[in-house]
């Protein structure tokens, strides 16, 4: 089973078709296998304005740090594709996993809301 070591919570935006959106974000960092930490991404985004930009499945996060991570709709709705209807629920989770970070500095470097969050 996996273990959430840390969550944070951080603002950025959502590029979509390269239209862009303020959007709120959490971020859990994982014990990775070896010297990798494991971080998890998640956010929610409103389905009509994810609609209106072409969305089908995937955007960009524009992390705190500036930081350009893929997110994901998972494809939960009536597509097996993952491409987002009309009928989905309004809000739409999108997330990512990121394990690029090998060093505790490249760690704090691309994801600053840890250094506030409670270990």
């Amino acid at each position: 089973m996996e273990k959430h070591i840390v969550k944070a919570d951080g603002n950025g935006a959502i590029d979509v078709n390269g239209q862009v959106s303020p959007v709120a974000y959490t971020v859990s960092l994982k014990q990775g296998k070896g010297r990798f930490y494991e971080v998890d991404i998640r956010l929610m985004a409103p389905r009509d304005w994810l609609l209106e930009r072409g969305f089908e499945r995937d955007a960009v996060l524009v992390s705190q740090s500036g930081a350009r991570i893929p997110v994901y709709h998972d494809g939960g709705g009536r597509h097996d594709d993952g491409r987002l209807d009309p009928a989905d629920t309004i809000s739409i989770e999108l997330t990512a996993r990121d394990d690029s970070c090998t060093s505790q500095v490249d760690l704090m470097r691309k994801y600053p809301e840890f250094d506030s969050a409670d270990a």
